[in-house]
């Protein structure tokens, strides 16, 4: 009887044919799909928080055109979302299903407001269940408990980019060269405080066991950074020559197609190795959702081949983006943001590392004791 209930709970996850498992399991799982389908269709939308070029809701409407996506948040980042969403709730107005981005709203936000509910459980279709076609052979999450904040991307990240007419490539082989004396007073940095790319970039700083804390004391305290927000002001400063090297810059492939003289050094000419993040491929679901079965249609879809193959390509016009799934093809994605076979990379994706606090305060700590008296 154990066994047979062993082999009968394989049949509803994979729904392949068993000899020993009835025929009714996989027929169970076909029918309970199909209701949440027509259940999805009747709610008939799905309001989404989904961060960067959202070209594959255009690939999932041609696939169930009964379901509209909403967007929520139009023009606001993350930082502006989380706080919106639970101010709502608290009002009593649940207008957010789910959200799609960088792992840092969900973490800070809605999983320390208990306001999520778990992914797991809500994974339905075979191919999406089945963790063999996923990188590591798992499904990976940030949140400790494994279940709420699913991670569906792991793109190789730079983060120093150079002014190709002042400054050679070979000039940078290591992490290590930002703090020879050449550079000092010549470098701009994004603020260390703010979410985005410098927060992944910090962290596998912190936790590369070829650098660490010690270099990031240095970094911060002995090079003279110029720490400024404004993303557009850095790239001109860099592509005008006014700074040589730009620390977690934003919009360089895209400055380079316009013929800037900017670049990105790339991730593996760096002897500590790349970085692999999760850019904007974090994926919550909110509880108390308006349309939960929608929201469960568009997950499913969207953790699909057919899904993350348009999640990758909607990714090309801001410098590419690797999909954690294994099982479809990887040539649109520039090599620069590929994963390498046998690779030398840190994965900042892991749950233990989500909090950037300890490293925000060290490098506060630094940048204090570094100002002129």
């Amino acid at each position: 009887m154990r066994e047979f209930l062993r082999v009968g709970a394989i049949a509803i996850l994979t729904c392949v044919p068993l000899l020993s498992a009835p025929a009714f399991l996989c027929a169970a799982q076909s029918a309970d799909w199909e209701r949440t389908v027509a259940e999805a269709k009747r709610e008939g939308q799905v309001t989404a928080y989904l961060q960067g070029d959202m070209a594959y809701v255009q690939d999932f409407q041609k696939a169930y055109p009964e379901i509209k996506i909403l967007e929520y948040g139009a023009g606001g980042g993350g930082a502006q979302v989380g706080p919106r969403a639970l101010t709502e709730r608290r009002a009593g107005k649940y207008m957010l299903d789910l959200y799609i981005g960088g792992p840092g709203t969900p973490f800070s936000f809605f999983h320390r407001a208990k306001a999520l509910d778990p992914v797991r459980p809500i994974l339905s279709l075979p191919e999406v269940v089945d963790e063999t076609k996923w990188f590591e052979g798992k499904h990976h999450y940030i949140d400790n408990e494994g279940q709420y904040i699913f991670l569906f991307e792991g793109t190789a990240q730079p983060y120093i980019s150079y002014n190709t007419k002042l400054v050679k490539p070979d000039e940078l082989t290591s992490y290590g060269d930002l703090l020879k004396p050449k550079w000092k007073g010549k470098i701009a940095s994004d603020d260390p405080m703010t979410p985005g790319i410098v927060g992944h970039g910090t962290r596998f700083m912190y936790y590369s066991p070829e650098l660490g804390p010690k270099f990031l004391t240095r970094l911060f305290g002995e090079t003279d950074l110029i720490i400024a927000r404004d993303r557009r002001q850095r790239l001109d400063w860099l592509a005008s020559g006014k700074i040589l090297l730009c620390l977690f810059c934003y919009g360089v492939d895209e400055a380079k197609l316009q013929g800037l003289p900017v670049d990105s050094v790339g991730p593996y000419s760096l002897k500590e190795g790349a970085s692999i993040v999760p850019i904007t491929g974090s994926l919550a679901l909110l509880n108390k959702a308006p349309h939960p079965s929608a929201a469960k249609v568009f997950i499913n879809w969207f953790l699909s081949r057919e899904g993350q193959i348009a999640y990758q390509k909607s990714r090309l016009a801001s410098g590419g983006a690797d999909s954690l799934r294994l099982d479809i093809p990887k040539d649109d994605v520039p090599p620069l943001s590929r994963r390498r076979t046998g690779g030398k990379y840190l994965n900042t994706g892991r749950p233990e590392w989500i909090d950037v606090a300890p490293i925000r305060n060290l490098i506060k700590e630094t940048m204090m004791k570094a100002r002129p008296k």
